[in-house]
């Protein structure tokens, strides 16, 4: 067991002294001692009190130092950037956010990210040295081991792309990439249901993606494939071309683009404005939408049986409309779920 695999237990609160790391782990003493020193000295863990004795000398709690060390994370949507520097507790120290399209290209939106970094840094004062890592999220099938886009049908120009290496020229840290509703699964379930043993979000924007997060790990499937449910074909015969350039998917009907596109609108943004405005057709449109993505998700919460199903992205902003679509078109579903957004 690693250093860092070590941080990871301390950080879930999984143990929180040096007794309980070696009976959780099964490691010696001295192998624990010796990862414990080297995250104290690196300034990722402090002892901050005492716990209860069993008999002896009380023993030292452990806990993340969350003031040493920075992480700068960047959220990519198909219309929308939003960068933003943090502690180690996840804690915003500052933001910026930009309407830009993801279709422009990964030379331009990667430059606009990495100046913005760099923005952040200056704004607040702090040395880029204090940067241990970088997190990006895109919306596209993405390799996370190798940093790379596998492919995306709302980002022309991205695929095979070195999203990492591109970063890394201004930023030498370790940098995760990630699907976005791999990310805000897995971000969902820490901040919120850590006592549950499985999740799935449901990512509803200009398309629809779902993130899936059992026993606190995020479900990949083979290809890093797995919750690309807005490609699920309920007509083929449909009129309606997919961006994928099928027939009669979920998302050429449900999601927020479909939806923009039937009022005349350019942006699932318009529609939750419209929506919240009490447009009759946008309200409409949006609830009949919220019906056809609970077809799909009745099926997907009868197999995977997840014990929580989060819905997220702009379509969660029209409140109830598109989310009682949802729960009357998935009502029946075999397993009980406990709905969130």
């Amino acid at each position: 067991m690693t250093a860092g695999q070590v941080l990871q237990l301390i950080r879930r609160g999984t143990c929180r002294t040096r007794k309980e790391l070696i009976e959780h782990t099964g490691l010696s003493r001295s192998t624990i001692t010796d990862r414990v020193d080297r995250l104290i000295e690196a300034g990722y863990i402090h002892e901050s009190g005492v716990g209860a004795s069993g008999g002896g000398r009380p023993p030292s709690v452990l806990d993340v130092d969350s003031v040493n060390h920075l992480v700068l994370v960047a959220d990519l949507g198909a219309t929308h950037a939003k960068v933003a520097l943090t502690d180690l507790a996840a804690r915003p120290l500052a933001e910026e956010r930009s309407e830009l399209r993801i279709e422009r290209g990964p030379e331009a939106v990667l430059s606009w990210v990495s100046r913005a970094f760099q923005r952040l840094l200056d704004k607040t004062g702090h040395d880029p040295i204090r940067v241990c890592g970088i997190g990006i999220d895109l919306p596209g099938s993405v390799n996370h081991t190798s940093g790379r886009v596998i492919r995306s049908f709302l980002m022309p120009g991205w695929d095979d792309h070195p999203v990492r290496e591109a970063i890394r020229e201004t930023f030498d840290v370790p940098i995760l990439v990630e699907n976005d509703a791999k990310a805000m699964a897995l971000g969902e379930w820490w901040a919120s249901w850590r006592e549950t043993p499985s999740l799935m979000l449901i990512k509803a924007s200009t398309g629809i993606g779902a993130g899936i997060v059992i026993d606190g790990k995020i479900y990949r499937g083979v290809g890093e494939a797995a919750g690309n449910i807005g490609h699920v074909r309920l007509n083929e015969t449909d009129e309606r071309v997919c961006t994928c350039g099928s027939r009669g998917c979920v998302a050429s009907w449900a999601s927020g683009q479909a939806i923009a596109n039937d009022l005349g609108q350019a942006r699932s943004r318009d529609v939750v404005k419209l929506v919240q405005a009490g447009d009759p057709k946008a309200i409409m449109l949006t609830q009949e939408a919220g019906r056809t993505l609970g077809i799909v998700l009745a099926t997907a919460v009868s197999l995977l049986n997840p014990g929580v199903l989060v819905l997220a992205g702009d379509m969660a902003e029209t409140g109830e409309h598109y989310l009682t679509g949802i729960e009357r078109a998935s009502t029946g579903a075999a397993c009980p779920t406990t709905p969130a957004t």
